[in-house]
């Protein structure tokens, strides 16, 4: 139980959970961009963020986008056409068909399916990387063979079982969508993320490893696939002299002006990953003799960007957490902590930390939904997240004793150790 505040005080400058990083560049094409007055959805800025994204990650085509989750959705809607046809007037290309998702994420992803009228069926995470599953999705398809669609996700930044995941979707004839928003820079196999499925999404949101504020591109092989989303994105506006529709389109096209920040940070991506990476070394040498580990990854196949840290206690070191739908609490206990006590205490000291995602599973708006572990069915399990969650709901039990640790790459190492004293100190 954290008691002994002496010889540690609040950060002067909060340190945060992972900021804008901004190096000037930046500045060069946002003001090139109002010399040339392309102070629009269209420009230079654009044309090259669009080239940059394709070639990194090794795509063909990029289509630049005014989030990620716009991304997703329209990565979603295609996805729903190209599987089941055009949608009928009202109605989105999913109306009424489930769609295994990611259960550990952000809400972006399952939001995306339900813009297209499509019921989203929760597939469990595993303990090795804090992605989906590849025994719970086997699972999900024996008990939904009909699925045609799995959306997937890098959690943090570090990459899933890609292959495991394709070649369980190649047998049952399923397309996969990549949700790579986190995990900009990250590989598996050689190969960098967002490009290794159907289609793929980079998101540059505030807090990402590279940013424009906002955006996000759309990836694929496709070209058909490339144009169509671009002539979504800007209302699906026809060749015509005159505006003529004949879909619904959407303004989800990405702006010149923010273009011109993501350009500029590009240059300094590896920069960042190898930050983040010192951080991440540093947190688990510092953490040495605790009982928790740091967010795993598979180091034989993949290598993460490190865009966030993150702490998983031991069970046995888990003194007791109660959450409820908005608050929680804790009863500290001598020797043991608690994502809670760890957080509210990183908090008095003006750092920034978070709780892991909830699964979406465990959400108001979801708790209806089908949720699948490997073990079968996991619907009814996910209340006990009280304590460390049900034993055959990984993802409950990954929130349940998990957090994100402070991950700006601005973090001094001197800074960082004051962190690590803070969260050594709550064990004592």
């Amino acid at each position: 139980m954290f008691q002994n505040t002496k010889n540690i005080k609040p950060f002067e400058k909060k340190v945060w959970l992972s900021s804008p990083t901004m190096h000037g560049d930046e500045q060069m094409w946002v003001t090139d961009a109002f010399v040339k007055n392309w102070i629009t959805t269209a420009g230079e800025n654009i044309n090259e963020v669009e080239r940059i994204e394709a070639e990194y990650v090794g795509v063909r085509y990029s289509v630049a986008l005014s989030c990620g989750t716009a991304s997703l959705h329209l990565s979603t809607r295609l996805a729903g056409e190209r599987l089941y046809g055009q949608a009928k007037p009202n109605c989105g290309t999913l109306q009424g068909r489930k769609v295994f998702c990611a259960d550990l994420t952000f809400n972006a992803l399952v939001n995306a399916v339900l813009y297209e009228g499509g019921e989203p069926v929760f597939v469990d995470t595993e303990y090795d990387t804090w992605n989906m599953s590849p025994e719970a999705l086997e699972k999900a398809f024996e008990l939904y063979p009909d699925v045609k669609l799995v959306i997937m996700v890098h959690l943090y930044g570090v990459p899933a079982k890609i292959d495991e995941i394709k070649s369980i979707c190649a047998k049952h004839g399923a397309r996969v969508i990549e949700d790579a928003a986190e995990a900009l820079g990250s590989t598996y196999k050689g190969r960098k993320v967002g490009g290794l499925c159907d289609y793929g999404t980079i998101s540059f949101n505030g807090n990402k490893i590279i940013t424009g504020s906002s955006g996000g591109v759309f990836l694929t092989d496709n070209k058909d696939d490339a144009e169509k989303v671009r002539k979504w994105s800007t209302q699906s506006k026809e060749l015509a002299p005159w505006y003529q529709h004949d879909e619904m389109g959407y303004n989800y096209r990405m702006s010149n002006i923010i273009a011109g920040v993501i350009r500029g940070q590009m240059n300094y991506l590896d920069e960042h990953i190898a930050q983040k990476r010192a951080i991440y070394e540093r947190y688990k040498k510092g953490f040495e003799g605790l009982p928790v580990t740091i967010n795993p990854y598979d180091a034989q196949n993949s290598s993460p960007n490190y865009w966030l840290s993150c702490l998983l206690i031991n069970r046995e070191a888990m003194c007791r957490q109660v959450r409820n739908e908005k608050e929680s609490t804790f009863v500290p206990e001598k020797g043991k902590s608690c994502p809670t006590e760890i957080l509210e205490t990183l908090a008095k000291f003006n750092a920034e930390g978070r709780p892991i995602w909830k699964p979406m599973h465990m959400q108001p708006i979801y708790r209806m939904n089908p949720f699948v572990t490997a073990n079968g069915n996991g619907r009814g399990q996910s209340n006990a997240y009280i304590d460390c969650g049900a034993a055959n709901d990984v993802g409950a039990d990954i929130f349940a004793r998990g957090l994100c640790l402070p991950s700006d790459n601005k973090m001094t190492p001197e800074q960082q150790d004051v962190v690590i004293e803070i969260v050594r100190r709550c064990f004592e």
